[in-house]
């Protein structure tokens, strides 16, 4: 194993994918060589070449709908979306032909398609750089969300993503990129897609979250911990397929439970998430669910001070919890 941060597990997972299987190819804006703006694909150019690491021209619409074309016809394309804030002229091919392949072609057609997009706030990207999309695209059947927060489920997550038949959207948290790091295997491995991770486990109440929020959690609950508050976290991992029976046994355990993500508080992923603990949890419960997530606002601002602002911090967790557990 070999310590690596998160940019660095997902860059060894495409090598090993395109070594291991010659249909794997990546396509996107600056991905050849210059490796990508966040140097995710660095030296995979000089390795496989043109025709597998393909610099595309900036059109989204052109990225994702040649890839699914590929996808139908046995080829294992991996569509890499500049920045996610990018991915909405693509929208239509994602949601309209990548989804429900399956559907209208009663089972004939299937569609292998990985798209990564890096996603999130924290390192002052501003209007267009910082934007959460997971509720957008988790409302959609026929396609998967996932969104690793570790290198060691970045890799294994995107190698799943990968094998899967079905398109998958794979979300990278920009922060996490070289912030976060892990012991990795070299080997290739897998996470099954679908299944929750118990990032940090608790008696008191519970943290029901995903991407960058996992790692704010931790250090809320580490804060906690010295005042004898007992906070387990819960690391969605997979936002679809999701996996309620971990969520569900985490509130059954705690009583008490706070859903926390990035993207603005009204209609965001965890609003769903609020109402199955509300629905099939709710005889568990001591207290009311609650919701800490992103300001209702427009968009993520650049200064420190106000992204901060927007942003749930380790501070306001640690206060949401704290109020909670006193309930």
């Amino acid at each position: 194993m070999a310590e690596l941060n998160l940019l660095e597990a997902i860059n060894q997972a495409l090598d090993q994918a395109m070594a291991n299987d010659e249909r794997v190819y990546i396509i996107g804006e600056d991905v050849g060589q210059r490796g990508g703006v966040f140097r995710v694909t660095d030296g995979l150019h000089a390795k496989y070449g043109s025709k597998r690491v393909i610099d595309a021209p900036l059109a989204e619409s052109i990225i994702i709908g040649s890839s699914i074309g590929a996808a139908m016809y046995g080829m294992r394309p991996i569509a890499e979306i500049q920045f996610a804030d990018f991915i909405f002229p693509a929208f239509n091919q994602i949601i309209s032909e990548a989804a429900r392949m399956r559907y209208r072609s009663n089972n004939t057609w299937e569609v292998p398609l990985v798209i990564r997009a890096p996603y999130g706030g924290g390192i002052h990207g501003a209007l267009y750089h910082s934007q959460s999309i997971e509720a957008f695209f988790a409302h959609i059947p026929g396609l998967k969300v996932v969104a690793p927060s570790t290198p060691y489920d970045a890799k294994a997550m995107l190698l799943a993503a990968i094998d899967d038949p079905d398109p998958v959207l794979f979300l990278e948290h920009k922060k996490c990129y070289r912030l976060i790091k892990g012991y990795v295997p070299d080997e290739h491995y897998t996470v099954p897609i679908g299944k929750a991770d118990i990032a940090r486990e608790g008696s008191d109440v519970s943290v029901i979250t995903y991407g960058m929020m996992r790692h704010y959690a931790v250090e809320a609950a580490e804060m906690l911990d010295k005042e004898d508050i007992n906070v387990e976290v819960v690391d969605l991992r997979s936002l679809v397929p999701l996996d309620r029976e971990t969520i569900l046994n985490s509130v059954k355990k705690t009583s008490k439970v706070l859903v926390l993500y990035e993207d603005n508080l009204f209609g965001g992923y965890g609003a769903e998430i609020a109402a199955i603990i509300a629905q099939d949890g709710f005889e568990y419960l001591d207290a009311p669910v609650q919701r800490l997530a992103g300001l209702d606002i427009p968009a993520m601002p650049y200064s420190t001070p106000l992204e901060n602002e927007f942003l749930p911090t380790p501070s306001k967790i640690a206060d949401t919890l704290r109020d909670l557990v006193n309930y």
